[in-house]
This record gives C-alpha cells, sequence and structure tokens, in this order.
C-alpha cells in the first residue's frame, strides 16, 4: 500500500466528523482526537464550512491526518486541497472525481459497494475502497463474499460501525480501518465533550489492538 493507506490502516479507525462550529470546535477536536490516540479526521463536506474545519485542525495538530468526506464535486476537491486536506473520500464511484484527484495526486477512496464499482476502481489502480454505508450494504459478509473476485482491495467500512462491531470487522483481512462518527457525534461536538471524545477515541485505539494481535 502507498503511504497514506499505510498511515491510515495503521491508526484502523477514522472518525468521520460533521462540524457546525468550525471556529469553535474544529481546534479542540482535533487535539482531542489526537490526545485519544487517533490522529486522522474525514471532515464531511454535508457542512457548510468544511474547508475551514480542515484548515483550522491541521493548525492545531500539523501532524495530523486531515481529510475531507462527502465530496460530490471537482469544485470541492479543489476547496479541501486549497484547505489542506491529505485526502478525498467520496460516498460513491465518480469517475471524474477519482482521475481528477489522481492528475493531482491526491489519495481518493470512493465508495464502492457492487462489483460494478469494484471493476470501475481497478482500472484506476486504486488499493483502499470506502464501502458505503457498510452495515445497510451487506456489512462484513458481503465485504468478504466481495473480495474473492476482487482480492487485491482492501476496504475501509463506513456505516453502522460502533464500538460493539469494530474488532469483528478489523480482525477480517481486508479491512483497511474503519470509519464512523460514534467517537465525534454531533451531541458530543455541539456539547464540547472532549473529554469523552478522548475517551472513546482511546477505547477504539484498544480496540484496534486487541483485533490486530
Amino acid at each position: 500500500m502507498n503511504e497514506m493507506n499505510q498511515k491510515i490502516s495503521a491508526i484502523g479507525v477514522v472518525p468521520v466528523i460533521k462540524l457546525n462550529n468550525p471556529e469553535r470546535d474544529a481546534a479542540p477536536l482535533a487535539k482531542a482526537l489526537c490526545d485519544g490516540g487517533v490522529p486522522v479526521a474525514e471532515v464531511t463536506f454535508r457542512a457548510a464550512g468544511a474547508d475551514k474545519a480542515i484548515a483550522l485542525m491541521k493548525e492545531a495538530c500539523p501532524d495530523m491526518l486531515v481529510g475531507a468526506g462527502t465530496v460530490l464535486t471537482t469544485e470541492q476537491v479543489d476547496k479541501a486541497i486549497s484547505a489542506g486536506a491529505e485526502f478525498i473520500v467520496t460516498p460513491g464511484f465518480d469517475p471524474e472525481i477519482v482521475a481528477y484527484c489522481k492528475e493531482k495526486n491526491m489519495p481518493i477512496y470512493p465508495g464502492c459497494t457492487t462489483p460494478t464499482d469494484y471493476h470501475a476502481a481497478l482500472k484506476f489502480d486504486l488499493e483502499v475502497l470506502k464501502f458505503f454505508p457498510a452495515e445497510q450494504s451487506g456489512g462484513l459478509s458481503k465485504i468478504k463474499a466481495m473480495s474473492a473476485p476482487f482480492p487485491m482491495f482492501k476496504i475501509m467500512p463506513t456505516g453502522g460501525i460502533s464500538l460493539n462491531n469494530l474488532k469483528e470487522y478489523l480482525s477480517a483481512p481486508q479491512i483497511a480501518a474503519c470509519g464512523g462518527s460514534y467517537m465525534v457525534t454531533a451531541e458530543l461536538i455541539d456539547s464540547q465533550n472532549w473529554a469523552e471524545i478522548i475517551e472513546l477515541c482511546r477505547k477504539s485505539v484498544e480496540i484496534v489492538k486487541e483485533a490486530r494481535k
């Protein structure tokens, strides 16, 4: 795997973040994630000001891996790159966006849940694919079934991941890392409960270690 894929896989979990108040919350959230041992974030463009949130998180924790999620257009790719994003995540497979990111040497994790998606990803020499929404799309059993004809891919499932099933997913050799919002819910962020976010991150890190023994 390339360097970015290796770094994300080594961490094992990727918090998926929707920030409603980036000026207030981005910096302390970044510090909380790093303090909890999870120095990575996918900042979703579902919220206005996602690019500002990315820039503020990178400023607060320069060594943190910060990427952009729910990217739907090449214009959003440009915004994310300008803000300092280090990877792009899309909910589905858009060949135009994938090609655009490849041209810019920007790591991209497109959402892929069907054989058609996987086959398209193969043509772009991708190594890690997002599987979204994971639980609703068949979960780990489908990921394992899809790996039979496509063993070259590692998968980053997102959607329905929690502390309860994190170990099950990470124990499978097909899984590079798991995306999730359970440690960065809107309630926790809006109430600025950084201590609970740190604790949930630490619990996640322990599960990653246990799953990969």
